[in-house]
This record gives C-alpha cells, sequence and structure tokens, in this order.
C-alpha cells in the first residue's frame, strides 16, 4: 500500500502506474487523487481508508490513527500487528509527500499572510517522519527524482531494500 499526496504532481502518474503495476494499492488525498483519477488510476481516498472525511479546506484529512498506525507499526511485533488487527489498521509501505512549497511562497514580494499560513505543511511532515521512523518497513518518497529508482527496486526485488529504505528516510 503507498500514500501518494504531492504537492508537485511531475511525474506522479507514471509513479502511481508504475506501483500499481507491482502490485501496489493507491491512497491519495485532495488534488493527488483528482490527479490520478483524471488520468484513470485508480485509488482511495483518504475518506475510505480513516471513515473520516478531509475536513477544513483540506488542512485536516491524514492526522489519522489509521494512517500514521499504518506508517508506524513495526510488522516485526506482535503487540503492533495484534493492535494493527484489532483497529483494522492496515500497513502502509511506501509514503510519497512533497511538502507546501513554503519557501517559495513567502520569497514572493506581494505575498499575503493568509497565503503563507496556508503553505505551512502539517501532515506531510508528520507522515515523513512517522515513515523515516519505520523506515525498517516503509520507504519515504520526497524527490520526484527518485520515482525511477524506486520502481527500479521494486521491479527487481518485489520490495525496496533496507539500505535503499535508510537512505531515502
Amino acid at each position: 500500500r503507498a500514500l501518494i499526496s504531492v504537492s508537485d504532481k511531475n511525474g506522479i502518474v507514471a509513479f502511481a502506474q508504475g506501483l500499481i503495476e507491482q502490485g501496489v494499492e493507491i491512497i491519495s488525498t485532495g488534488g493527488t487523487k483528482h490527479a490520478l483519477d483524471k488520468a484513470g488510476i485508480k485509488t482511495l481516498s483518504i475518506e475510505e481508508v480513516t471513515g473520516f472525511p478531509e475536513m477544513m479546506d483540506g488542512r485536516v484529512k491524514t492526522l489519522h490513527p489509521k494512517i500514521h498506525g499504518g506508517l508506524l507499526g513495526r510488522r516485526d511485533l506482535p503487540s503492533h500487528t495484534e493492535a494493527m488487527e484489532t483497529e483494522n489498521i492496515q500497513p502502509i509501505d511506501f509514503v510519497c509527500v512533497n511538502l507546501y512549497p513554503f519557501k517559495e511562497t513567502i520569497m514572493k514580494p506581494d505575498v499575503e499572510i493568509a497565503e503563507a499560513i496556508e503553505n505551512i505543511d502539517i501532515g506531510g511532515p508528520s507522515m515523513l517522519r512517522s515513515a523515516a521512523k519505520n523506515h525498517e518497513f516503509v520507504t519515504s518518497v520526497v524527490d520526484p527524482s527518485d520515482y525511477e529508482e524506486v520502481l527500479s527496486e521494486l521491479r527487481q526485488y518485489g520490495h525496496t531494500s533496507l539500505s535503499f529504505r535508510q537512505k531515502l528516510a
């Protein structure tokens, strides 16, 4: 399972298609889901996973135990796998997130404070930290230039290697 939520949509359709070809189910949010759906790529919405709608103009989407439990749950610890089973939390193996373009936004000479505030990312960094903390099992993908290498590892090994996950984390 992969969760894809990106501000930079460059290459995301091909990456998602490559994941699907390797048997990976895609969860996506807001604009990312719209872009993937438009390209004919079947995705699950965050709401389908959490049972809770995106809300507050997209400010609250991924901050949910069914997301972070799926990222942080250690698959080698019975206490974690039992909790995941009890709470119907499915593991998430890949997180593909690019953060909102805060720096670029605040560098604009005419930027309004409201626009700057809306470009402070909360969910993205939280998911990346969860994935990095559990890099033994979860692959963090931030940079579109890494998409092909992720897919190459998947095609070659059926998963990403621990050393590669450590590098990306």
